[in-house]
């Protein structure tokens, strides 16, 4: 399924989920360097990250300025991952209304279960309906091995 783009505009901003307007290098400086979640993330994984998601940049005017992406099979489950606006465009209400925009873009609707993992939002996302797992013994995860 190819989800359909959205464009979103309030004021000077705009929300898109074109791919030909996300700034590949911008977004993964600041996943690699900034972002306590993907510090050091290679370009090619990154890249490949992004063509197998549905990806929502931000941006102010013509700038980037915020980004995450959303892994789903479009019928009962996605994750919400990579969600991150710029230092200097915080406190705006901004990463709300991304978060808002991704939870009703049309082809993200009627899905059982919505995921993510967080350090530091656990209030943004409870606003939500974002919950700690209900039956956390049910859940599991294989990570990579370290070298």
């Amino acid at each position: 399924m190819i989800p359909q783009i959205l464009e979103i505009t309030r004021d000077d901003y705009r929300i898109s989920t074109d791919h030909s307007r996300l700034d590949l290098r911008w977004i993964h400086n600041f996943l690699a360097n900034d972002a306590y979640w993907s510090r050091g993330i290679p370009v090619d994984v990154f890249e490949k990250s992004v063509a197998n998601s549905l990806c929502f940049g931000l941006y102010d005017k013509d700038q980037q300025i915020g980004f995450s992406r959303v892994v789903s099979d479009f019928s009962t489950f996605a994750y919400l991952a990579d969600v991150f606006v710029t230092p200097e465009h915080r406190q705006q209400g901004l990463g709300k209304w991304l978060v808002e925009s991704i939870l009703d873009h049309p082809d993200l609707q009627g899905l059982r279960r919505w995921i993510l993992a967080t350090s530091d939002a656990h209030d943004l996302y409870r606003k939500y309906g974002f919950t700690p797992l209900e039956h956390p013994e049910k859940m599991m995860e294989l990570l990579a091995k370290e070298n």
